[in-house]
């Protein structure tokens, strides 16, 4: 005698396509973008590959969404800490502790998600974090620029190079009282540069 398996009742759970990009952000955070293929994520988010290419297109192109999101909710708030008038030291010595904090606030995502794609090897993928990180040193330089123009560029490029370095390191696992500790240091030169850049 058959019997036949029985069903489970109620409609089938629909497809979130934003609950997939949190599930997908963490696992392209803690592998790296490289090392996560679309097999990877088909089985992360529960779909197969027609389904996945119907909501985003390509992996690049969940990563750009990715990135989008990241930016908003989870990135250095540089438009909060580079507020108009604040003396630049102060802030830009604020911005590289806010980085710190956030690159090894969790060691299983450690870093920021759009520097460490900045060197994927995808170019799709590796200019949509170009360009993140590309505004994110123009809003720095500006805000420089308002009132020290002499040093916005070093000083911009200064900023973002150890913003760069506190990534790599907290993806080689340094954890955040080290990565403070590094940001603090590194922010002992900033009222020097400026008050060079004055004097020229």
């Amino acid at each position: 005698m058959t019997t036949k398996s029985a069903r489970p009742r109620g409609r089938p759970r629909r497809f979130d396509p934003d609950q997939a990009v949190g599930t997908a952000q963490r696992l392209f955070h803690a592998r790296g973008y490289d090392a996560v293929s679309v097999a990877d994520l088909t089985e992360a988010l529960g779909i197969n590959p027609p389904s996945f290419y119907a909501a985003f297109g390509s992996k690049a192109g969940l990563y750009a969404r990715i990135l989008r999101r990241y930016t908003d909710a989870e990135g250095v708030p540089l438009a909060e800490i580079l507020r108009p008038g604040r003396p630049v030291a102060e802030a830009l010595a604020a911005v590289l502790e806010e980085a710190a904090r956030r690159y090894g606030a969790d060691p299983a995502a450690a870093g920021c998600l759009a520097i460490e794609g900045a060197r994927c090897n995808d170019p799709e993928a590796r200019e949509a974090a170009r360009a993140l990180t590309g505004a994110a040193e123009d809003t720095i330089r500006c805000f420089v620029a308002a009132t020290h123009p002499a040093a916005a560029g070093g000083l911009a490029d200064y900023v973002v190079t150890v913003m760069t370095g506190l990534s790599a390191m907290a993806r080689q696992g340094h954890d955040r009282d080290r990565l403070l500790a590094t940001a603090r240091f590194a922010s002992l030169i900033l009222p020097q540069a400026l008050s060079a850049s004055a004097s020229r």
